[in-house]
């Protein structure tokens, strides 16, 4: 394995990319070397969604590629990295990495974490949810990825939208073994989480 964690991260056109941004920004405080790729839905939706320029946004990250580079480093199995967190997921997005037949290299890299049984999450963001939706999901899990929407925890008492954020961001990287810090944990003494009373 590469001496430095490398851990690559989707941006795609779905609602939500503050979570993207926010797990970019908590990578930096950890061992991990960042590698980021933006579809160009994503560009769009960082300008209607927030006050960041898309350069910005890839500064953020330790290596940047155009999602057009289906030759880059991250399309190939033999570059190690731990796998991909895709978020936001969209759902067209998640049906490329399902079906397989990937248009860019944002699916591309995910259908390489696949295929070489390394982790990959997908903070997928719709609903409602129809049957063929579903079927993609059952699908990707059959192959090994993780669905994981950006579900907000309510048991931490979250006072702002920057808390959820920071709490779904730090469960997903939980899934790498990366503690970001930002998670507060059930059965923890944190000052805010009180055990249910039966």
């Amino acid at each position: 394995m590469h001496s430095t964690s490398r851990l690559i991260i989707g941006i795609s056109g779905a609602s939500g990319v503050r979570y993207g941004v926010r797990m970019l920004e908590t990578l930096r405080d950890l061992p991990v070397e960042s590698h980021l790729v933006l579809s160009k839905a994503a560009e769009l939706t960082i300008a209607y969604e927030t006050n960041l320029k898309v350069a910005e946004v890839t500064a953020l990250a330790d290596v940047s590629y155009p999602v057009g580079d289906v030759g880059a480093a991250i399309s190939s199995g033999s570059f190690q990295t731990l796998g991909m967190v895709v978020a936001p997921c969209s759902v067209r997005s998640m049906s490329e990495i399902a079906s397989g037949v990937t248009s860019n290299l944002l699916t591309r890299a995910a259908d390489v974490v696949l295929k070489e049984r390394r982790r990959l999450v997908l903070m997928l963001r719709e609903t409602p949810l129809h049957t063929g939706h579903l079927r993609s999901m059952l699908s990707l899990s059959e192959m090994g990825a993780v669905i994981a929407p950006p579900v907000p925890g309510f048991y931490a008492n979250p006072e702002t939208i920057d808390e959820m954020v920071d709490h779904t961001v730090g469960r997903v990287l939980d899934l790498f073994g990366l503690d970001s810090g930002k998670v507060q944990r059930w059965g923890e003494e944190t000052g805010k989480v009180r055990p249910l009373r039966g």
